[in-house]
């Protein structure tokens, strides 16, 4: 995930820690067990991968087939500047988002995400619904929403985003919700069978920083939904139209800290050479925790603290060489 995400002060902070600490406070094993917790749990989140699948099924018309297509390239396009590496961005469009090319990709998900990953995914263009079973409207046999939950079901990672932006994509809401995942829908329920509009601005969000609430340049899935949502609410009413969607969202504490986007400085940084450098350093360090904590038993607690801080200090400076890169900008209270 992104340097520039709150995570990143528990480091600093953490390191000043570190840098203050009288002898006393070197002796301390509490006080050295809550700075290295910190930075663990740091290490742990900033190692996490990003993965984005995006479909665009038919849209039975020119004009919904050319929006559902420049909306997908627009999200995945995004997408590309959260991935750590090619490969975690995968879009279907059109002709190619068949069903069996979407299980394809979604059991190829389930292989390569890991549970400390992020994983978004997003469909785009039509969904029905008959009041028992959702369809997604894709070329040849639509895949239904139980298809979709049994494959969705196989996914590991632990932290999800299902964005369904299709007509009548209400009606998943309750048949795909799951402890760790947050899934928003252009519509209320399988009911509101309208082509949607949730998608466009959706995209738009990502790009836009007016949806960036707080000011941070990381606009998150919550930011982003508010944003849809109100972009949305407008457009009917410019138009003098009764609304025909209603977006939803499921697991709103979580859309709060999951990154959908990165605007100005902080995308600066997620793409810089130099940066990406600190982060292949980075790497190892993260890999030498990790066989810190694997050799935990057979260490005494003086000689895994000893170990584990010595490293944790290292990874500590190098996100501050990092973070001096491009500053982090103020985050409103």
């Amino acid at each position: 995930m992104g340097d520039s995400t709150p995570m990143g002060k528990i480091v600093r902070r953490a390191l000043t820690a570190c840098r203050l600490r009288t002898t006393d406070y070197i002796q301390s094993l509490f006080v050295r067990a809550v700075c290295i917790a910190s930075l663990s749990l740091t290490a742990q989140f900033v190692s996490a991968a990003s993965h984005t699948v995006v479909i665009s099924g038919l849209g039975g018309e020119p004009q919904y087939e050319e929006r559902f297509r420049a909306n997908a390239d627009e999200i995945a396009r995004i997408a590309e500047g959260l991935a750590e590496a090619p490969g975690q961005v995968v879009r279907l469009v059109g002709a190619d988002a068949t069903r069996d090319a979407i299980r394809r990709e979604l059991k190829a998900l389930a292989e390569r995400a890991k549970p400390d990953d992020f994983v978004t995914i997003v469909l785009i263009g039509h969904g029905t619904y008959d009041g028992e079973e959702y369809r997604f409207n894709i070329p040849g046999r639509d895949i239904t929403g139980s298809e979709l939950r049994e494959l969705l079901g196989a996914i590991r990672a632990q932290e999800q985003l299902i964005v369904n932006t299709t007509s009548a994509s209400g009606a998943t809401i309750e048949q795909w919700k799951q402890p760790g995942r947050v899934i928003i829908t252009a519509t209320k329920s399988g009911g509101e069978r309208t082509a949607t509009r949730f998608a466009q601005y959706w995209a738009q969000a990502l790009r836009d920083g007016a949806a960036d609430a707080n000011k941070d340049e990381i606009v998150t899935a919550s930011e982003a939904y508010e944003y849809a949502s109100r972009q949305v609410a407008a457009a009917f009413e410019a138009d003098i139209a009764l609304a025909t969607e209603h977006a939803r969202i499921e697991g709103g504490d979580a859309a709060a800290k999951f990154t959908v986007a990165r605007l100005g400085a902080a995308a600066v940084l997620a793409t810089d050479p130099e940066v990406q450098a600190l982060l292949a350093q980075r790497a190892v360090l993260e890999g030498d925790i990790e066989a810190i904590k694997a050799r935990r038993d057979l260490l005494s607690d003086q000689d895994y603290y000893d170990e584990l801080e010595a490293v944790l200090v290292k990874f500590a400076r190098l996100q501050r060489e990092i973070d001096a890169k491009q500053p982090l900008p103020q985050v409103s209270p």
